[in-house]
């Protein structure tokens, strides 16, 4: 088995800021990924929570379900909390065969708040890393047992987000704990997607492809924007139109033998960047890195 290319559908319509695409229907979404070339979409929030339901929606567009996002809150609630509040999501990626289930904790998160510039971020209690990676731990293997291994998601705006933040999350917790390379949030963060994946390349078990317009980036980070005003200024496009070195990246997922997704996941303003065109691009210029690395 190969890698698969999958993308997400922030694409055409944006979860953390609704009225960015608020009319495309999922129809559209699926159609143009489809025509694009993806195989796989991850869940967004105009698709249905039933495997009865979106599961023929997806057949009839030849299309996967890769995954979906799960705001896990473990830092407040318990174990046991946690695990019944997952059950719904849980459940329908198992039904629809998703292997991986995109987590992130969101505890104090302000990646969502449009008027709160992102670098104001919550800072994770460096007190609970042993507490709360043995809690993620447990939970995961509970996922895990039920056929489905979270792929943590550092994120700007939570409490994860840098590499240093991503190194005690990965030391503190067990193998169960997939990471989750957002090549993307790691170069917002001010880290290197190459040096991340090089270090943690054994714990990788999904990719988000979005690649980084460095000018908008220095421009948005000068002004201490938010992280929504951050893409809707367009700090974020598909891989191959930024400055990330996918070719790098690949590399490295090669020599650890990686044969999980590769999402596009580039947020943008769908009125000013095209979504079927910048799908179009993510897929070709993904496609053609993912080849010359050897990945297909």
């Amino acid at each position: 088995m190969t890698v698969k290319l999958g993308i997400n559908p922030l694409t055409w319509t944006n979860d953390d800021l609704p009225t960015l695409g608020a009319e495309t229907p999922l129809e559209t979404c699926l159609t143009e990924g489809r025509q694009a070339g993806f195989v796989g979409f991850e869940l967004g929030n105009k698709f249905p929570r039933e495997a009865s339901v979106l599961g023929p929606i997806l057949a009839a567009h030849d299309v996967e379900l890769v995954s979906g996002w799960y705001s896990c809150e473990l830092l407040s609630r318990s174990v046991e909390e946690e695990i019944e509040a997952v059950q719904p999501h849980l459940t329908l990626l198992r039904e629809l065969g998703a292997n991986v289930m995109v987590l992130c904790e969101v505890t104090g998160c302000i990646h969502g708040e449009q008027n709160v510039p992102v670098h104001l971020r919550p800072q994770f209690p460096a007190e609970r890393w042993q507490e709360y990676g043995k809690k993620l731990t447990e939970f995961a293997r509970y996922t895990q047992s039920q056929g489905v291994q979270i792929a943590y998601h550092h994120h700007m705006g939570t409490v994860v987000e840098t590499a240093e933040d991503i190194d005690n999350l990965m030391e503190h917790t067990g193998l169960e704990v997939g990471l989750l390379l957002d090549t993307g949030h790691l170069t917002f963060a001010g880290a290197d997607p190459v040096a991340v994946a090089k270090r943690w390349a054994h714990r990788l078990n999904h990719v988000h492809c979005k690649d980084v317009r460095k000018d908008v980036l220095a421009d948005v980070k000068n002004r201490k924007t938010s992280f929504l005003d951050a893409v809707l200024c367009g700090v974020y496009t598909v891989p191959g139109d930024g400055c990330v070195d996918y070719p790098a990246v690949f590399t490295i997922l090669k020599e650890q033998n990686y044969k999980g997704w590769l999402v596009v996941e580039a947020e943008q303003d769908p009125a000013i960047a095209n979504p079927l065109t910048y799908a179009t691009m993510g897929y070709n210029n993904l496609h053609n890195y993912a080849k010359g690395a050897g990945l297909l």
